[in-house]
């Protein structure tokens, strides 16, 4: 099985993983740190939205059962992407929208998706998710891996829409 890696920033990273281990294609998902300026990071740092890092999932997948246009229909559906540091209650750098790209094909898809959702107008407002080159990818600590597969209950503001 050939596999791909992408790395997504949309928000709290626990909706985000929930959300894409049930896509058709997906074969593993982590939690992590990435983008930011320090080296080894950790939830009580990049909570506190100076570090730059968003939290993010790192999903791998199997492209020949999910392209990478596909998962970023997916992204572009659990998250807002027209609110610059937020989703729902969480504020902060760390919760932006941030398309990590790990190849020049990955970065022409994903300019090339957020200009097909602007000329939809499918929000009233612009999509300001970022683009950007992959970075060192931290996992985050245990307890944020798989969460509301431990906490049924937990929070989440993330769904999909359609």
């Amino acid at each position: 099985m050939k596999k791909e890696i992408a790395t997504l920033a949309g928000g709290c990273f626990w909706g985000m993983e929930e959300i894409i281990r049930k896509i058709p294609g997906v074969t593993n998902t982590n939690v992590g740190y990435t983008g930011g300026r320090i080296d080894n990071p950790n939830y009580n740092i990049v909570k506190l939205g100076t570090s730059n890092h968003a939290e993010s999932i790192q999903v791998e997948f199997d492209p020949s059962q999910l392209s990478y246009s596909e998962l970023l229909s997916y992204f572009f559906r659990m998250h807002d992407p027209t609110t610059v540091n937020q989703q729902g209650n969480d504020k902060g750098t760390q919760y932006r929208s941030v398309i990590f790209y790990h190849s020049k094909e990955q970065k022409q898809i994903a300019l090339e998706m957020i200009k097909k959702i602007n000329d939809s107008k499918k929000w009233p407002k612009p999509v300001v998710t970022e683009v950007i080159e992959a970075t060192k990818f931290y996992l985050a600590e245990e307890y944020h891996q798989d969460y509301l597969q431990k906490n049924p209950n937990g929070y989440t503001c993330h769904w999909l829409r359609n």
